[in-house]
C-alpha cells in the first residue's frame, strides 16, 4: 500500500477493500473532471470538518434546518456557497430539497460541479466511516498531483428526471466507456445513473461499491454468499444503516 495502509486495525482488511480505497484517495488527489486536486482535497478536508461544525449541528437538531441562521465553521478556503453544499450533503443529507439544489445552482455551482463535489464528499464519508468503525485513525489526505480538469459533459446527458441531468445507457459513447463498471445492466437504477452527469466520479465511486457491497453483476444473486455474511445478514445491516441515515432509497 502507498497511500494508506489498514496496518494498524485490529480487524483484517480484505486486500480487495484496501485497493478500492486506496484508489480512491488517488482519485482524489488527481484532477478531475471539473476540479483541479487541490479543490477536489478541500472539499474532502471540508467534509471532514463538518463534523465539527457548530451550525451544522445545530440545524441537525431542528425541526427544519432552513429555520436555523448561521454561517458554516470552515476549514478551507472553498467559497461559502461550495462549504454549504458540502456540510449539508456531509452532516443531513435526508432533509435537502429540490429549493436548497435551486439556491446552490443560483449561487454559481454549475449542475456538473455540484455532481462532482457529491462524489468526493461521498467518498470521503466512506472511506473515513470505515476507519471508524474498524478503530483506526482516518487516512491522511494524500497531497494533491499537478493536472488540469477535462470538463468534458456527456452530449448525451438529459434533464427531467432528477434534479440534475442523468446519462442513460442507450446515449452513451466511447467518452463514457468508463461506466462500464456503473451500468452493470441495460436498464441500471437510478442510483447507479445519479452522478453519471460526471462519468469518472461515478465510475470511482461504485469502484468502492464494489469493494464494500458487492460486484453490480453479483447483487442479483441473492442466494449467493460472496462475503463472510450471507446476503439477508448483509441487506439487516444496509437496511439498518440506510434508515439511521435517512436515506430514501
Amino acid at each position: 500500500m502507498g497511500l494508506l495502509s489498514y496496518d494498524a486495525a485490529d480487524v483484517v482488511v480484505r486486500e480487495d477493500l484496501a485497493a478500492a480505497h486506496e484508489r480512491a484517495w488517488l482519485r482524489l488527489a488527481r484532477a478531475g473532471t471539473w476540479f483541479r486536486a487541490e479543490r477536489r482535497l478541500a472539499i474532502a478536508a471540508e467534509t471532514r470538518a463538518a463534523r465539527d461544525c457548530a451550525y451544522c449541528a445545530e440545524c441537525k437538531a431542528a425541526l427544519s434546518p432552513y429555520a436555523v441562521e448561521g454561517s458554516h465553521r470552515a476549514a478551507t478556503d472553498l467559497p461559502e456557497n461550495l462549504v454549504e453544499v458540502v456540510h449539508r450533503v456531509a452532516t443531513d443529507p435526508g432533509r435537502l430539497t429540490h429549493a436548497w439544489f435551486e439556491r446552490a445552482r443560483q449561487s454559481g455551482i454549475g449542475d456538473a460541479e455540484f455532481v462532482e463535489t457529491v462524489g468526493v464528499t461521498a467518498t470521503t464519508i466512506a472511506v473515513d466511516m470505515f476507519c471508524r468503525a474498524i478503530g483506526v485513525a482516518p487516512h491522511p489526505l494524500p497531497e494533491p498531483e499537478p493536472g488540469e480538469p477535462s470538463r468534458a459533459r456527456p452530449a448525451g446527458a438529459k434533464s427531467g428526471t432528477a434534479w440534475v441531468p442523468m446519462l442513460a445507457p442507450e446515449d452513451r459513447t466511447a467518452a463514457e466507456a468508463c461506466l462500464d463498471n456503473v451500468y452493470v445492466s441495460p436498464d441500471p437504477t437510478f442510483v447507479r445513473r445519479a452522478l453519471s452527469l460526471v462519468p469518472r466520479e461515478a465510475s470511482g465511486l461504485f469502484d468502492m461499491v464494489d469493494a464494500q457491497y458487492l460486484p453490480g453483476r453479483l447483487i442479483a444473486d441473492v442466494a449467493g454468499r460472496h462475503r463472510a455474511i450471507d446476503r439477508a445478514q448483509m441487506e439487516l445491516i444496509a437496511g439498518r444503516v440506510s434508515a439511521v441515515n435517512g436515506c430514501f432509497y
